[in-house]
């Protein structure tokens, strides 16, 4: 059954990402700059671990985001094409952090005490 199904869901997630990919160039923005550190630690630690430029660029890209939502805008067509969506930054760090704290669960370690509220 899975070989009648797997052609449809390899061309049904192609055109999910190309709309994806379409949405974010209109704002600029990249895939992982949807991520949220406060739905996953997991992610806020890979934002701490980020170089302060690339932090900079992802805080840009997000006020840039918010301003032509705002404004109901877009970026122009020109600006659009330069927009590269899926090249991750942050996916990588987020999945050796990922494996850090499986390590340490499987070690028996603890894990470092956490100050924030859930």
């Amino acid at each position: 059954m899975m070989k009648f199904i797997e052609p449809w869901v390899k061309s049904s997630s192609a055109s999910y990402k190309a709309a994806v990919g379409a949405e974010l160039r209109k704002f600029g923005l990249r895939y992982d700059d949807l991520l949220d550190e406060g739905q996953d630690l997991d992610v806020g630690e890979a934002l701490k671990r980020l170089s302060q430029e690339e932090r900079d660029m992802r805080a840009q890209r997000l006020k840039r985001a918010m301003d032509l939502s705002m404004k109901h805008t877009y970026l122009s067509a020109e600006e659009q094409a330069k927009q590269t969506p899926f090249d991750h930054y942050l996916t990588p760090i987020v999945e050796r952090v990922k494996r850090e704290r499986a390590e340490r669960a499987a070690s028996g370690v603890q894990q470092p005490y956490n100050r924030q509220i859930p």
